[in-house]
């Protein structure tokens, strides 16, 4: 008797049509269909989740850069002068004080100069 993959297979599809919820058309009924379709997400949220970093690193330069604007140093030069003065702050806390601790920002500016 040869054996058969019912209940295996209908997990796996369950699991795959799930996962598919919400998507548009036969895209979450139809198991073939609604497998590609899986797949592209999970390859677009591998992406997203890179392109995420990107945009919050952008992000915190523009707001170091606009913190600076009142001490007449430019973004670059700023950084510079942290690497000289061996201040290991990384642009996250940096734009996190220039946002919400001015008086911290301040702090770490007047030491670089």
């Amino acid at each position: 008797m040869r054996v058969k993959t019912g209940t295996v297979r209908r997990a796996a599809h369950k699991k795959v049509l799930k996962a598919a919820k919400g998507f548009w058309m036969t895209r979450h009924k139809r198991f073939k269909v609604a497998h590609e379709a899986v797949k592209h997400a999970g390859k677009y949220a591998f992406v997203g989740r890179r392109l995420r970093r990107r945009d919050l690193r952008q992000l915190w330069i523009v707001r170091i850069n606009a913190a600076l604007k009142p001490f007449e140093i430019k973004y670059s030069v700023f950084i510079k002068l942290l690497k000289n003065k061996n201040i290991a702050l990384d642009r996250k806390i940096l734009a996190d004080f220039a946002v919400n601790n001015t008086e911290a920002f301040k702090a770490v500016v007047e030491s670089v100069k």
